[in-house]
């Protein structure tokens, strides 16, 4: 999701939407520093909600997958016509299962999984991932697991492997089951068929509890994110019990009435105060912007880090939080995945397919070293989505490696540019957008031990260097 629209926007309608009892208001200079730490700790909520909407709410928004408590499979890997988040894998096919755990938990069902890599990735409103099943994490034997919200204080039924507790009443569970080749999208669709989304009730085989109320969920998308935005932080909240790091910034949120506490409302603000609000909200995009380019350690051009985990990893860093959303959203924990990505070459010159073409090589027996696999997907470099290309190629991936060319010293090199690099070069050919560019790499399941990318930007393999060739 972009969320780069100007700050001017982000508040206008907000001003007069938060319709809540005239309180107190914060002092005049502390009005910019709480709408400006509110906007960090709340990007990623607000586009977790608006995927959330468009996936699960909005049957008709174009990027529709199931209701909640439902699956639903893809029979194809992603391409440029997916756009409900940004930088997604075109590796595995994905299922996704957005779950409503008010009423009572569910169970999440995986058959046994032995000839390829999977993962069940658990993801709550707070972009936490509080969870994993999956050949790294359960290993390959088929289980059932139990996903509970942030209340609940039932009893571990009998057959259940493992309990995940999600820190909001609304997670996602994304599940990645890799495909081989093309070929092989028939074995993936026999894997996914495995999956199942149950209800506790229906997996005990007990007569189901009352419903949840019904919710009226506020409409979002891109435009209305960009005017509304702390309406639907305010709205989000309500479905995510503060944890003990938050205390903090929620109560400097409901000064200005957001949450819950609410003190005062952004309507009785002075003129002078919102303006305040506009900037500190357009200095925090900036500064999370730079958070986003900076993520860890600059490696040969390669930004290299861990953003990606529970709410123990961020520890109340929510300027990472956000960083991590604006490059990602949804990314893994490092030991899942570690996600090399760059927009640049190692002296900073900004990659441009309109202007240049580049070379990446790999060193014989210096692949990236992974348990299961590893890619190079290619994005635009300003949307961040996949990009429409004449081979409809968006990734080369371990899984391609028998149909690639080496170099006579038993060497890899990659092509990437916007046009063919020639036939002969063809089979290697990663196509880059008419104008700016982002290079990622996954090494899912990275192994632990030399050569490794663990830790994360300390490890002892380092990606290669792109070379820009004109």
């Amino acid at each position: 999701m972009n969320m780069k629209s100007t700050a001017a926007s982000l508040v206008v309608v907000f001003f007069t939407a938060l319709l809540v009892p005239r309180m107190s208001m914060p002092a005049a200079d502390a009005t910019y520093e709480i709408a400006k730490a509110g906007f960090v700790y709340g990007l990623p909520i607000v586009m977790n909600y608006s995927v959330m909407y468009a996936s699960a709410v909005d049957s008709n928004s174009g990027q529709f997958k199931a209701s909640f408590n439902q699956i639903k499979h893809e029979a194809h890997v992603y391409t440029y016509r997916d756009t409900t988040v940004v930088t997604p894998n075109s590796d595995t096919p994905y299922s996704t299962a957005w779950l409503d755990l008010r009423a009572e938990p569910i169970v999440l069902s995986v058959p046994a999984v032995k000839d390829r890599y999977y993962s069940v990735q658990l993801t709550d409103g707070n972009l936490f991932n509080f969870g994993y099943i999956g050949s790294r994490a359960t290993g390959t034997d088929a289980g059932d697991y139990l996903v509970v919200g942030p209340d609940w204080d039932g009893d571990t039924p009998a057959g259940i492997k493992g309990v995940f507790r999600s820190t909001t009443q609304f997670p996602v569970a994304l599940y990645r089951t890799q495909l081989l080749r093309p070929e092989d999208m028939a074995n993936v669709q026999r894997v996914q068929a495995g999956y199942s989304v149950r209800p506790l009730s229906a997996f005990l085989d007990q007569p189901a509890p009352s419903r949840a109320p019904a919710i009226d969920f506020p409409k979002i998308d891109k435009d209305l994110a960009s005017q509304r935005f702390f309406e639907y932080l305010d709205f989000a909240l309500q479905f995510a019990p503060p944890g003990p790091e938050e205390t903090q910034i929620r109560s400097q949120l409901a000064r200005i009435g957001i949450g819950q506490g609410k003190t005062t409302i952004l309507a009785d603000l002075t003129n002078a105060q919102r303006a305040d609000v506009a900037r500190a909200m357009t200095d925090a995009m900036t500064e999370i912007d730079h958070a986003a380019a900076n993520i860890g350690k600059s490696i040969n051009g390669w930004r290299i880090g861990s953003a990606f985990g529970d709410r123990a990893f961020y520890q109340g860093d929510w300027m990472l939080r956000a960083a991590a959303a604006k490059a990602g959203i949804y990314g893994n924990d490092a030991v899942e995945a570690v996600y090399p990505m760059t927009k640049s070459l190692a002296d900073g010159t900004p990659l441009d397919g309109s202007r240049s073409t580049y070379t990446l090589t790999f060193a014989a027996e210096r692949l990236p070293p992974v348990n299961a696999f590893w890619s190079v997907t290619m994005y635009d470099g300003k949307t961040q989505f996949l990009i429409e290309n004449p081979i409809d190629r968006y990734v080369i991936n371990s899984s391609m490696l028998q149909s690639l060319e080496k170099n006579s010293d038993g060497s890899l090199t990659l092509y990437i540019q916007r046009d063919s690099p020639g036939r002969d070069r063809e089979s290697n050919w990663l196509p880059a957008p008419n104008g700016p560019a982002y290079v990622v790499m996954r090494l899912y399941w990275p192994k632990t031990k030399p050569l490794s990318v663990l830790p994360a930007g300390e490890g002892t393999w380092k990606p290669p260097a792109l070379i820009a060739r004109k």
